[in-house]
């Protein structure tokens, strides 16, 4: 089984562990064994993945509906911006290592997240998410299972706190999940995005939780 080792994390808080191996367990209410595989860079993972992850992200970047970005980023700004720091990416497999001859990702990649400082220097134990669910794979709980590794991954990378910025109201397969994981409503901008279909501007939640003692019972059904 291959391993992540830590080699960077927040400025002022040491990482809980030297390294983190991949995670197994099945879906949601399904006898399929999927593996969340730890990702530092973009070189770490084949070319093929790289292009697939880019290929789902510009398409939901398209769809105009969860992320603020505007029109499209190359696929080496991409990769910049979802391996700036620390990365998941949730295959279906019973493998522990990305075999760099596998094609067929789009069928193995059921989602993704990166985890990043949400603000610099003496306040970098705070951290910031963003996720991606294969559209293939929607309704298969995905998003759920990639919030859950988040809670068990990110304080072993020595954060302290989780802030999501901007939850637009429109999106409740997100908020939904978080509610459910019990973070905390912080915030609330109004009007900040100009999202695709609506003719108003959309407001948007801030999601905030305590990373030091997360609930156990939120882990209940993880295997």
């Amino acid at each position: 089984m291959s391993t992540c080792n830590l080699k960077n994390g927040p400025v002022f808080t040491k990482p809980l562990v030297e390294s983190i191996a991949p995670l197994q367990f099945h879906l949601k209410d399904s006898d399929q064994l999927v593996t969340a595989f730890p990702i530092f860079s973009a070189a770490d993972i084949p070319d093929g993945l790289a292009s697939c992850l880019f290929k789902l992200f510009s398409a939901e970047v398209e769809r105009g509906q969860s992320y603020p970005h505007f029109g499209q980023m190359s696929q080496k700004a991409f990769l910049e911006y979802w391996f700036e720091s620390f990365t998941v990416i949730l295959l279906k497999t019973s493998e522990t290592t990305i075999n760099p001859e596998w094609t067929d990702w789009e069928e193995l990649v059921l989602g993704t997240f990166y985890i990043k400082p949400n603000y610099m220097g003496r306040c970098s134990h705070n951290c910031n998410a963003g996720f991606l669910v294969n559209p293939i794979f929607r309704g298969k709980k995905i998003g759920y299972r990639l919030g859950q590794v988040y809670l068990k991954w990110a304080p072993l990378l020595g954060y302290t706190y989780s802030v999501f910025n901007l939850v637009f109201v429109t999106n409740p397969a997100s908020w939904k999940i978080w509610d459910r994981l019990k973070f905390s409503r912080i915030g609330y901008v109004p009007k900040v995005a100009k999202l695709k279909g609506h003719e108003e501007q959309i407001d948007a939640i801030i999601f905030g939780k305590d990373l030091t003692d997360v609930e156990q019972e939120l882990f209940k059904d993880f295997e």
